[in-house]
């Protein structure tokens, strides 16, 4: 009864056994696929940026030169002027008054001077007659020289009457945008004491904005350098942006630094000029301008999404020729769009990591795709 169970079990092991060797074991999966790129070459400078304000070139207060009531106001407010236009019209009855008492008196003068030369020619044609006394001559002498110092007195006083009578109408010193009225006509203006208004001109417009003194070495070095030392930055190229935009797209250049560097702050301050013909721009406005920070120089750029971080220290994956993953680590430079300047720690010719970061680890096997090719397809299973 046993014979035939046992004889039965070992037939079936012997089965399985068989069944076993027939069996392959099954392949290992191939390396994870990455996207690599080599770096790009390109000529960069680096730019600085800081945060300043906009302010006008001409910014002048209106004041009355003489006193008066106000009769006139000729401009709207807040509204573009240009230089001569009339602005404020103050009574000019007293003046226009004072102008022509100011003629008659000259014309007297005149009549006076004429009389007392007419004398003086009479004394000489005497005294060479030996009919007058020097004495008498000598007064028509001097009554002549008092004529002619009252005559210069008139016409002086004709002079003041005419530019009195000028200043009562205020005319714009500058073009720009005039604001808001102070004073309302009927009322007393006081001479060279009330604002009547400001006008700040807007094209072109300034802007203002201050750089740490290690910068100021850093741009005075490349100047140098450039055999630009003396020029202290003027008409070098920069680019600004508004608050609400998100690329620095006005351009403009420098046109001054301060000769003192403030000891307070440690800062110097700038100025640059841009081109404002639709008063985009107005004094008081902030905005953020790209200074050139160093001289033209050739950068290796990668993907900015490429860059890893490792606590304080960044990196980028690389895979070398045996298809192996590498870690390196790199200084990173500024961001030029979607693109980061690498300064240190990368070549020309390595194979960055791109894409596929998370299937790439330092010392794993991987198969590169090169940026813009199709990967292989799989093997097929036989």
């Amino acid at each position: 009864m046993h014979r035939p169970i046992a004889a039965f079990g070992a037939a079936l092991s012997m089965a399985l056994l068989l069944a076993a060797c027939g069996q392959s074991t099954p392949p290992a999966p191939p390396p994870p696929q990455v996207t690599v790129a080599s770096p790009v070459s390109q000529k960069l400078l680096d730019r600085d940026e800081y945060v300043g304000r906009f302010v006008a070139v001409d910014a002048v207060e209106i004041r009355a030169r003489v006193s008066g009531y106000l009769e006139k106001i000729h401009f709207t407010d807040g509204q573009l002027v240009k230089a001569g236009d009339l602005l404020f019209t103050i009574d000019q009855r007293p003046f226009q008054a004072s102008l022509d008492q100011a003629r008659a008196d000259l014309a007297r003068a005149k009549s006076q001077a004429d009389l007392t030369a007419a004398d003086l020619g009479r004394a000489e044609t005497l005294l060479q007659q030996k009919t007058i006394a020097e004495a008498l001559f000598d007064q028509r002498v001097q009554a002549k020289r008092a004529a002619d110092a009252a005559l210069q007195a008139a016409e002086a006083a004709v002079k003041t009457a005419e530019l009195n009578l000028e200043f009562t109408e205020l005319r714009a010193p500058v073009t720009g945008r005039i604001g808001d009225r102070r004073v309302s006509p009927g009322n007393l203006v006081p001479g060279n004491t009330t604002l009547l208004a400001t006008i700040v001109s807007t094209d072109p417009i300034r802007f203002e904005f201050s750089f740490d003194e290690a910068s100021y070495l850093r741009y005075q070095r490349i100047a140098q350098n450039a055999g630009r030392a003396d020029e202290r930055g003027k008409k070098l190229p920069v680019e600004l942006r508004l608050l609400d935009e998100k690329t620095f797209g006005h351009k403009g250049s420098i046109d001054f630094v301060d000769n003192v560097i403030d000891t307070s702050s440690g800062t110097i301050r700038g100025r640059a000029v841009f081109a404002n013909p639709n008063a985009l721009f107005t004094p008081g406005m902030f905005g953020r301008i790209l200074v050139p920070g160093s001289a033209e120089y050739e950068a290796l750029l990668v993907p900015d999404s490429a860059i890893g971080t490792e606590q304080i220290r960044k990196f980028v994956y690389v895979v070398d020729a045996e298809n192996n993953v590498q870690q390196k680590f790199v200084e990173l430079g500024s961001l030029q769009g979607t693109q980061r300047v690498i300064r240190s720690g990368l070549n020309a010719n390595d194979r960055v990591v791109i894409n596929g970061l998370m299937r790439a680890r330092p010392g794993t096997k991987v198969t590169p795709v090169k940026e813009g090719e199709q990967p292989a397809p799989p093997a097929q299973k036989k």
